[in-house]
């Protein structure tokens, strides 16, 4: 028997006032009055437990909508590109279509497309570094790949660490050593040498535990590139490949994509790399970069080179926010500065781009916000 049916029941049969049933049931004194009205009303039919859901809701996502958030899903899906609802959240809004992430999410679930995973760690606990500039540091690895007919290959690539670029990715029967340093001096060709390097201990990036833990006196072929051009080397832990995140996570996209698109031969991989690259560098939003492209990041604000801590073309980058009495501060000739924006910029994310005496502090998107020329002998510096 119904919780419905029971105080009815409990005032039509029992005579009892609305009052004393709503005190014996626990209920409130009006639903007892509603179902009884219900029930001289329609009778058996008010036993039935009614639907609580609105008869309208105007808030809702249109069906067509809907529709184009699971059809674009199935798409990136398709092409083997990431498909999350940040991704499709993008692509709408290429569209002219506004829809936040939770929503396209929800939508996602709802149709049984993705499955929510709550025991995953959450991304506020990680602790990420990333290079203050482009060109600061350029990470490397190698990764196997099997062609259609199943010949093993290999890929090397090279990403930028501060925007997640690629500089470099190709594909070889085989990485060596002069692998590593040919596809280091096309990328530099194209973008700058870098002011330093970070890769796994391979012997085709590092000789230092060649024949054992103690490392030789002389390096290999990239170790002596990259002394010739006052490049940093820098590598990772021995088996803690998490150093290395940046370009072990980029391997996990660009294999999603592979294995939707199989290639038969090292030339056709090579096309598909350089499809992908082009993807990625120029369309694909970065999680990461705020939704905004490597391609965005990387020409956002000056790149790093190979130079000594006192060359006068070395460019300074602090990101900060302005405080609430519209000020950054920053320690400039082993004395604190104040650089001065005004009261309405305060709270507001920047890049302060520092060059000798000229200071430039731009928006994350690029937007130049104030322009300073600093004083030596002040302590405040109001924008120009």
């Amino acid at each position: 028997m119904s919780k419905q049916e029971v105080l009815i029941l409990a005032v039509t049969v029992q005579g009892l006032s609305y009052r004393e049933a709503a005190r014996i049931h626990g209920v409130s004194k009006s639903l007892v009055h509603k179902l009884h009205q219900r029930w001289l009303t329609e009778g058996e039919a008010a036993f039935t437990a009614r639907s609580r859901a609105p008869r309208s809701q105007p808030a809702r996502t249109p069906d067509a909508i809907r529709a184009r958030v699971l059809q674009l899903r199935a798409q990136l899906t398709a092409d083997g590109l990431d498909a999350g609802a940040d991704t499709v959240c993008s692509l709408l809004a290429a569209e002219q279509v506004t829809l936040s992430r939770s929503t396209i999410w929800r939508i996602l679930r709802s149709a049984e497309v993705i499955v929510p995973q709550p025991q995953k760690r959450p991304r506020s606990s990680w602790q990420r570094f990333t290079a203050e500039q482009p060109n600061e540091l350029w990470q490397s690895d190698t990764t196997h790949w099997r062609l259609a007919d199943g010949s093993e290959v290999e890929i090397i690539g090279w990403i930028d660490d501060h925007s997640r670029f690629v500089t470099h990715l190709s594909c070889h029967l085989r990485v060596t050593g002069r692998t590593v340093t040919d596809t280091f001096q096309q990328a530099a060709a194209v973008h700058g040498f870098p002011a330093a390097t970070l890769t796994d201990n391979g012997n085709i990036f590092t000789t230092r535990f060649a024949g054992g833990l103690k490392a030789r006196t002389s390096g290999n072929a990239f170790e002596t590139l990259l002394a010739l051009h006052g490049i940093t080397q820098k590598n990772g832990k021995p088996y803690k490949p998490t150093t290395q995140g940046k370009i072990e996570r980029f391997w996990q996209t660009l294999k999603k994509r592979l294995t939707m698109r199989p290639a038969s031969s090292l030339e056709e991989l090579q096309r598909e790399l350089d499809e992908f690259v082009d993807h990625y560098n120029q369309h694909r939003p970065h999680r990461a970069l705020n939704r905004r492209t490597p391609a965005f990041a990387y020409t956002l604000i000056p790149k790093a080179a190979p130079t000594q801590p006192d060359d006068p073309n070395i460019w300074r980058v602090r990101y900060d926010t302005i405080d609430a009495h519209g000020k950054v501060s920053l320690r400039f000739g082993n004395r604190m500065m104040h650089l001065g924006y005004g009261r309405g910029l305060a709270r507001t994310a920047v890049i302060v781009l520092i060059h000798g005496l000229h200071a430039v502090t731009i928006t994350p998107d690029g937007e130049v916000l104030a322009e300073h020329l600093i004083d030596p002998n002040k302590g405040y510096q109001a924008k120009t």
